[in-house]
């Protein structure tokens, strides 16, 4: 029969899973090998976040979960960050921990420790397994609670005593059972000998083994009509799309031709970044909150009324308000909407289409708000311009957004960089900008790059790395090398966590931990068996980034290292 690690295995072939994503680990062994052998990419990196990071990315990139597998213990609490990132970001994610050998747990083993109170708060969905035979269905109940309502990390606790082999296990506990002839050792003995019958039962049957099914919950056709009447009324219709509508990765294209469809103006976030193309007619880029202040009809997809909307205060009182959410929580998240769409907001927005298709379309408005667009744009290319001692910032992602191919993706991991880039780089289509999302977290650029490299093989990936944020990442530059993953990592290299810098400087006077030195992060890169550049001067810039990507075509990763001119392009610009 199959071995506990077989069994997982063959779970995660029938779910199409691509990769497992896993720092190794005596607890988990079985479940590598069985992968591996069942022609899933086993791809092992250098901190357990990066695994769980990775299984992220390819959870937005393709709505199917992705897995990671980490060893007990340590394996487990360096994953936590990563886990609730996900779980902020809505990403569906199945992550198998390892665990102490059953009979031991509780007794001073290795590694053993209470893993679910450390793992329940930032997860949908925990399962301990106790029996081999419950591996399969454990592991696709994950798959499907991954996946259902709102999305979100799901976590199954496999002890090592149910993945290796049965004579294995069983020699083990004869071992560990001893030849004492006293009352006490052959109790042992017996214990022992009924906890392994235990682990066992049923085991011989053959596993059936299929890929779980998820209903994806639909609005009410109420809902729909109602919120189709109060976009075809109002005067400054205005949409705003965020990572959640995207649950349905692969309704993507169809999501972008409803929102055409419906003609009213649309801002993205998140993983809605990229949706509508580099370059549409409806899609507004900048002055979010005045539109928002201006707009009398706000329809919310996937969007929560959290600090990025000003806790709903951006939104104004007197406007109708529509919120298409998955959860009924997050859609009345500090503001009662108008009306409330309780579903995909994805699907949601396909069937508004449908009814209204064209009703919202206003071109006044619309030219108003791009007005106000192009106004910010000529003063991004004024600042641009602004020539210094290193590379402008502005400029430099003016410069890479020129450059980068028509299926890049943009991996962001940093603070005042990355925020620059979000206001300049164009992304090309859905689904090409990966950002950690509401949580914040640094060090998800590793991580993401991997998942994106599994997900999208054929395109371009640029990792926009803050020098900060760098540094949680750098050691897997080796692991890029070893697993043959192209990445093109631009580090913006201004000596400081800036973001925070530019705050405590003018508000306290003092830079105490936030100065960072001018770092030689390409010759780092280069330690590890990648490529790396060096830019001090403009002059040098373009011709660098065109080498970066030759390099990444001819499959080798590479770290460019941009010394940044000091910029005021963000004053003011800290949340709370």
């Amino acid at each position: 029969g199959m071995n506990g690690g077989e069994r997982l295995a063959a779970v995660l072939a029938a779910h199409g899973v691509p990769a497992l994503f896993t720092l190794c680990g005596g607890h988990i062994s079985p479940l590598l090998v069985a992968a591996k052998a069942r022609g899933i990419r086993v791809v092992d990196v250098r901190d357990e976040a990066t695994a769980v990071f990775a299984a992220d990315a390819i959870a937005r990139l393709t709505g199917t979960p992705g897995v990671a597998a980490v060893t007990a213990g340590p394996g487990l609490t360096n994953a936590i960050t990563a886990l609730k990132n996900a779980q902020l970001a809505q990403s569906p994610l199945v992550l198998i921990g390892g665990a102490a050998p059953t009979a031991l747990q509780g007794r001073g083993a290795l590694q053993d420790i209470e893993q679910r109170p450390l793992v329940a708060p930032h997860v949908k969905f925990v399962r301990q397994v106790r029996r081999v035979v419950d591996l399969g269905p454990a592991l696709t109940e994950a798959f499907a609670a991954a996946r259902e309502g709102v999305p979100g990390p799901a976590f199954v606790e496999c002890p090592v005593d149910l993945l290796y082999d049965e004579a294995v296990i069983r020699q083990w506990y004869v071992e560990a059972a001893g030849r004492g002839t006293s009352v006490p050792d052959r109790l042992l003995r017996w214990v022992l000998k009924r906890h392994a019958d235990r682990l066992f039962k049923h085991s011989a049957q053959p596993a059936v083994v299929r890929a779980s099914e998820v209903r994806v919950p639909r609005a009410t056709e109420g809902a729909v009509g109602r919120a189709a009447a109060a976009l075809a009324k109002a005067e400054r219709p205005l949409i705003v799309v965020g990572s959640q509508a995207l649950a349905q990765a692969s309704n993507a294209a169809r999501l972008a031709a409803a929102l055409t469809r419906l003609g009213a103006p649309v801002y993205l976030s998140g993983m809605a970044r990229g949706l509508l193309g580099r370059d549409h007619p409806l899609q507004l880029r900048h002055a979010r909150r005045d539109a928002l202040r201006a707009a009398d009809c706000v329809l919310l997809a996937g969007v929560p009324c959290d600090f990025r909307l000003d806790y709903g205060r951006h939104i104004r009182r007197s406007a109708t308000l529509i919120a298409a959410n998955r959860g009924a929580r997050e859609a009345r998240l500090n503001r009662r909407p108008s009306i409330a769409a309780i579903g995909d907001a994805g699907e949601f927005i396909e069937r508004l289409a449908a009814q209204a298709g064209g009703r919202a379309r206003r071109p006044a408005w619309i030219d108003e708000l791009r007005a106000r667009d192009a106004a910010r744009e000529a003063d991004i290319d004024a600042r641009a311009a602004i020539a210094g001692e290193h590379v402008n910032p502005v400029a430099l992602f003016r410069a890479l957004d020129q450059i980068a191919a028509d299926d890049a993706v943009f991996i962001a991991d940093g603070g005042d960089f990355v925020a620059t880039a979000s206001y300049i780089l164009h992304p090309r289509s859905p689904l090409s900008w990966l950002d950690p999302g509401v949580f914040g977290t640094l060090g998800v650029g590793a991580g993401f790059a991997f998942g994106a490299a599994l997900a999208r093989p054929a395109a371009e990936r640029w990792l926009i790395w803050g020098d900060g944020a760098s540094g949680y990442g750098l050691t897997e530059l080796d692991s890029f090398v070893r697993h043959g993953v192209p990445v093109i990592a631009v580090v913006g290299n201004d000596a400081s966590w800036s973001q925070i810098a530019r705050e405590q400087v003018k508000l306290l006077n003092d830079e105490v931990g936030t100065a960072l030195a001018r770092t030689a992060y390409h010759e780092v890169a280069r330690g590890f068996g990648a490529e790396g550049f060096e830019v001090r001067h403009p002059r040098d810039l373009e011709w660098t980034l065109r080498r970066a990507r030759e390099a990444a075509a001819a499959g080798r990763p590479v770290l460019v290292n941009v010394w940044l001119d000091k910029t005021d392009f963000r004053e003011g610009s800290i949340s709370m």
